[in-house]
């Protein structure tokens, strides 16, 4: 394992690009990706085999909570702990960093993904919905005030 390189970009996206349950968007550009690295520097890693990328994983915080994304295992090399030393390397940089919980997003069909986090020990919060607002579609919080 290594940390997470621009230059492993390509390979990387690709390997995101055949993982079932990772959901790419706009925000997985290479520019995209290259803010959040320098944004939360040696915080998220690859996984190398035979000097090829087998697994990646982001990670980040915002100063309160860290929060995960796209861990992904080649599928010839899952279930052999790949992931879980990814997650874990990340939690480890996440602790020395001061943060004290960490988030992650599933897709609510992503059974593998579930299981995979539940087995790691994380666990489902469901009290909580996800709600989101895109930016860049001119739109911005908008309602009648009451007052």
């Amino acid at each position: 394992m290594r940390h997470f390189r621009i230059e492993d970009f390509d390979v990387v996206i690709a390997l995101w690009r055949r993982t079932e349950g990772v959901g790419l968007n706009e925000s997985d550009t290479r520019r995209a990706i290259t803010a959040f690295l320098r944004r939360n520097p040696n915080l998220s890693f690859v996984a190398e085999k035979d000097g090829r990328i087998i697994g990646a994983v982001l990670c980040g915080h915002d100063g309160r909570r860290g929060y995960l994304h796209h861990l992904a295992v080649s599928k010839r090399h899952r279930r052999c702990g790949i992931g879980r030393q990814l997650v874990n390397a990340c939690l480890a940089k996440l602790r020395k960093a001061g943060i004290q919980k960490c988030n992650i997003f599933i897709f609510a069909n992503n059974a593998a993904g579930m299981k995979f986090w539940a087995h790691t020990g994380w666990s489902l919060r469901t009290e909580l919905r996800l709600m989101q607002i895109r930016l860049n579609d001119g739109r911005s919080a908008s309602g009648d005030c009451p007052c």
